[in-house]
């Protein structure tokens, strides 16, 4: 079973962490939460899993924001868990609403996610991610550049493609 209430992210003033202090919005983590249409693949997610069936499960923008950092990081399934229980900016980015220090979900989960979902749907919802990433990277680009009206090319730079979410870790840069 699949329960979820769509909220949008917590600024990063309003995320708790122990050490009274607030999170920086120049974070690579706290950046990327911005451009993810969570609800959008949150409901993707949802429409493969069961709504009725089976104990409350664990929040779609959890599981996809590890999925992410899994990938991104090239992390294996107890490596990422891992990660995020140290990391507040991850914990931030994977929608919880403070640091809290307990494993936000069992890796066995990412095998239950690999059987449930299949590498179709799974290539189709990264794809899906991707594209309307990109797009919201070009809107801001655009907004950004517009006064400029140079003939000189811009700096294009290089950039490190990561497998599966590679084009999405590049917004980054």
């Amino acid at each position: 079973m699949v329960r979820y209430i769509s909220e949008k992210q917590l600024t990063i003033e309003e995320f708790k962490t122990p050490f009274r202090a607030n999170l920086s919005a120049e974070n690579r983590w706290v950046k990327l939460a911005r451009v993810v249409p969570w609800d959008k693949f949150a409901s993707i997610y949802m429409s493969l899993m069961s709504s009725d069936l089976g104990r409350p499960g664990v929040s779609p923008r959890t599981v996809l924001g590890a999925l992410i950092i899994k990938h991104l990081e090239k992390l294996d399934d107890r490596g990422v868990i891992q990660a995020i229980q140290e990391n507040m900016y991850m914990q931030y980015f994977v929608g919880l609403k403070e640091f809290k220090v307990d494993p936000v979900f069992d890796p066995s989960l990412f095998v239950e996610i690999r059987k449930r979902v299949g590498h179709k749907e799974f290539d189709s919802l990264s794809a899906d991610l991707i594209r309307t990433v990109k797009a919201k990277k070009d809107d801001t680009h655009n907004k950004k550049h517009k006064k400029e009206d140079s003939d000189e090319p811009s700096n294009k730079g290089k950039r490190k493609y990561f497998p599966f979410l590679g084009p999405l870790f590049s917004i980054l840069n």
